[in-house]
C-alpha cells in the first residue's frame, strides 16, 4: 500500500516543486516505486521532469473529472521506478468544475485508493493556494511535508498551511492526515539570517524539522530547464545529495527506525546511480 505525502505550503517561491520533483526522484533511487502527482495549474513539475503541459494532451484533470483511467495519462521519466501524472492545460478551469461535482472533495482519494498498491510512494505537488485541488490532495495524503524557505516571512505561509491541515482534520476530511515533517529550503549558512530563521524553526517545531537542510544550489535551479530531477542533471551536485539525504530520512521516518540509526542510514548512497549527470 503507497505512503502518500502531499508536498504544500501555501507561500509561493518555497521550493514546493523543486522538493515534489526531486524527493519522488531520491525515492525512486532508493529502489521504491513512486508516482508524483502534478496537482499545480503551472504545471512546473511536469516540465521539470520533461514534459511541458503545452506537450501533453491528457493528464491528471481528465483523471479527476472521470474521463480517463489514471494508467492511461502516466508518463515515464528518466529515473527507473519514477512515474508522472502530468498537468495539462485543462488542469487551470478544474477547480471551478470541481464545485459542483459529487464527492468533489474526495476525487483523488478515491482514485489513489483504487491504484495504491501500484506504489509505494505518491507525491503530490500542491498548488500555492488552498483551493479545490489543494484540498483533493490533503483529503488524500497520509501526510504533509512542507517546504520552508529560510527567510524572514517563512513562517507567514506555513502558519496557514497548518490552519489549513488542522481544518481538513477537525472537519472529517481526512482525520488520519499528520504533518509529517518541515523541510528547510534555500539554506545558506553563511548569512545570520539563514542561521536564525533554521535555529527559530527548529525551536518551535523541533524533531518535526528534517535534519537535512537544502541548500541554496545552482545546479538545482537548472536542472527543470533541461527537464530533469538534480539526480539525471547532475548527481553529484549539494542539491543532489541534500534530496538523497532528504528521502533516507523519510525513509526511516517512515519504517519508524529508531534516532540512533540515522548516522549510519545517513551515509547510504543512491543505490542506482544515472548516467549523463550535468549538461
Amino acid at each position: 500500500m503507497a505512503r502518500i505525502f502531499a508536498i504544500s505550503n501555501q507561500k509561493g517561491g518555497v521550493g514546493k516543486t523543486t522538493t515534489a520533483i526531486n524527493l519522488a526522484s531520491a525515492l525512486a533511487l532508493e529502489e521504491k516505486t513512486v508516482l508524483l502527482v502534478d496537482l499545480d495549474p503551472q504545471g512546473n513539475a511536469s516540465s521539470g521532469l520533461g514534459h511541458p503541459k503545452s506537450d501533453v494532451s491528457m493528464g491528471i484533470a481528465d483523471v479527476l473529472l472521470g474521463f480517463r483511467d489514471l494508467p492511461a495519462v502516466l508518463l515515464s521519466t528518466d529515473v527507473d521506478g519514477l512515474h508522472l501524472a502530468p498537468a495539462t492545460r485543462e488542469l487551470v478551469g478544474l477547480e471551478v468544475e470541481l464545485i459542483e461535482a459529487e464527492n468533489r472533495e474526495f476525487r483523488l482519494r478515491s482514485i489513489l485508493r483504487d491504484h495504491a498498491a501500484d506504489y509505494d510512494y505518491v507525491i503530490l505537488d500542491c498548488p500555492p493556494s488552498l483551493g479545490m485541488l489543494t484540498v483533493n490532495a490533503l483529503a488524500a495524503a497520509d501526510g504533509v511535508i512542507i517546504p520552508m524557505q529560510a527567510e524572514y516571512f517563512a513562517m507567514e505561509g506555513l502558519s496557514e498551511l497548518l490552519r489549513a491541515v488542522n481544518q481538513i482534520r477537525r472537519g472529517g476530511l481526512n482525520r488520519e492526515l499528520e504533518r509529517f515533517g518541515i523541510v528547510l529550503t534555500m539554506v545558506d549558512r553563511r548569512t545570520r539570517l539563514g542561521r536564525d530563521v533554521c535555529d527559530q524553526a527548529r525551536a518551535v517545531f523541533g524533531q518535526e524539522v528534517f535534519d537535512t537542510e537544502v541548500p541554496r544550489n545552482v545546479r538545482l535551479g537548472e536542472a527543470p530547464s533541461f527537464g530533469k530531477p538534480i539526480h539525471a542533471y547532475d548527481p553529484l551536485s549539494r542539491g543532489a545529495i541534500a534530496y538523497t539525504s532528504l528521502a533516507q530520512e523519510v525513509l526511516r521516518r517512515v519504517s519508524g527506525e529508531s534516532v540512533e540509526d540515522k548516522d549510519t542510514a545517513s551515509t547510504r548512497q543512491p543505490l542506482r546511480v544515472l548516467a549523463g549527470g550535468a549538461k
